[in-house]
């Protein structure tokens, strides 16, 4: 699955080698990544799963890229289940709270309907409140619990 897609700050692309070092710097941060999994590896393995063929994430790992800086903010996950889509997005530290998480998800998610996304499905830590809030407020609701993770999800077949 390759996508190119702009929003209003940022650029949603493939990652590229001049990544990855920034991509280290937050994802290694194990207190930051405390609720999130794809993390503490060495440049090797990230860049054999970010520029390789990406099967060991049974998904497509996308960069969150700043239009003005051309700075590495963040990454989005997309695995395709037919026409139910897994998203889920990491942003930086640096750019937390900040709107980009809400803004790339929400020129993502209609980009994805246009390819025939009927359903969208996220999983998130209970104690991931800021997650839990961007997913509400993007009009996800609640699904189920899955071992450690709630699954928020948004049903989009009627649209």
């Amino acid at each position: 699955m390759t996508i190119m897609l702009t929003t209003t700050r940022c650029l949603i692309r493939p990652f590229e080698r001049q990544d990855i070092e920034s991509f280290m710097i937050y994802r290694n941060d194990l207190d930051w990544m405390k609720h999130q999994s794809f993390k503490g590896l060495t440049r090797e393995e990230y860049e054999n799963v970010l520029l390789g063929e990406q099967s060991f994430l049974q998904g497509t790992q996308l960069a969150i890229v700043d239009q003005t800086t051309d700075e590495l903010i963040g990454d989005v996950y997309i695995q395709q289940e037919d026409s139910t889509y897994w998203i889920g997005y990491t942003m930086t530290p640096t750019r937390a709270r900040q709107g980009y998480a809400f803004e790339v998800m929400s020129g993502l998610i209609p980009h994805l309907i246009d390819q025939g996304a009927k359903e969208f499905k996220a999983g998130v830590h209970g104690t991931n409140t800021a997650s839990i809030a961007l997913l509400k407020k993007l009009n996800f609701t609640f699904f189920e619990t899955e071992l450690d993770e709630q699954i928020y999800r948004l049903d989009v077949s009627n649209i």
